[in-house]
């Protein structure tokens, strides 16, 4: 029998904590708890898990930099890090994307679509990175190597920055990316760029995907993530 995978939850209220407990145990799980900051970061550093659980508001130190800490250690900076919050909470989730963590959910959150975030992340951490030199989803193919995008043998015509933010989405598919994440990909020397130049980019790769494109998803008051799969009738 396969060892069960280690979980973190780092959170300070019971209820909360009980109820991802309780799907841990239904999803197959082992679920620690630690309740301040402090030594929630001691427990990533003893227990090694598989998977970090991360509350924004905690006592003794933030949630914010406990990931630090966790991104900024040689031996747990590959720990996966999901980070809860409330939604008032936007721009501390952002600073928690922009600081390593792998996915946030919002609360009041469902523990059933929490430990679907859990599973992909998971599994994105443990398939092997290589050099792809294309990628396809639905009827597209993303030449990475060549630059160019195709759906079926028709080539579609992408600008510099265009095809950066789609390679960089694609290649993080399933990871929510910030606004700021994404200026990297911008190809711009003769305008001042800001982080709301990506909703253009964006807008303008979705216009030239057609009206049926559903694979880029817009992160409300974030930024964006490239669907692992689309949902039934969701287009190509």
């Amino acid at each position: 029998m396969s060892q069960k995978q280690k979980i973190l939850l780092i959170e300070d209220e019971e209820d909360i904590a009980a109820l991802i407990k309780l799907q841990a145990d239904l999803s197959g799980y082992r679920l620690l708890v630690e309740t301040d900051g402090i030594n929630g970061y001691r427990a990533v550093e003893r227990e090694k898990p598989d998977l970090v659980i991360l509350d924004i508001m905690l006592p003794g130190q933030s949630g914010l930099d406990v990931c630090r800490k966790i991104k900024h250690n040689p031996d747990l900076k590959t720990t996966p890090v999901i980070i809860l919050s409330a939604k008032s909470e936007e721009l501390d989730v952002v600073l928690g994307l922009e600081l390593g963590a792998d996915d946030y959910v919002t609360k009041p959150f469902s523990p059933k679509v929490l430990f679907s975030r859990i599973k992909a992340v998971c599994r994105r951490g443990r398939e092997p990175q290589k050099a792809l030199k294309s990628v396809n989803f639905g009827e597209f193919t993303l030449e990475i190597d060549r630059y160019l995008l195709r759906k079926g043998e028709k080539y579609i015509p992408l600008t510099l920055s265009e095809f950066g933010i789609l390679r960089r989405l694609v290649l993080n598919r399933g990871k929510v990316l910030t606004r700021n994440q994404l200026l990297d990909d911008v190809q711009n020397d003769d305008a001042f760029i800001v982080d709301r130049n990506i909703d253009v980019h964006i807008a303008a790769l979705r216009k030239k995907l057609g009206p049926n494109f559903r694979w880029i998803e817009t992160v409300r008051g974030v930024g964006y993530r490239f669907r692992e799969d689309l949902p039934e009738g969701g287009g190509v």
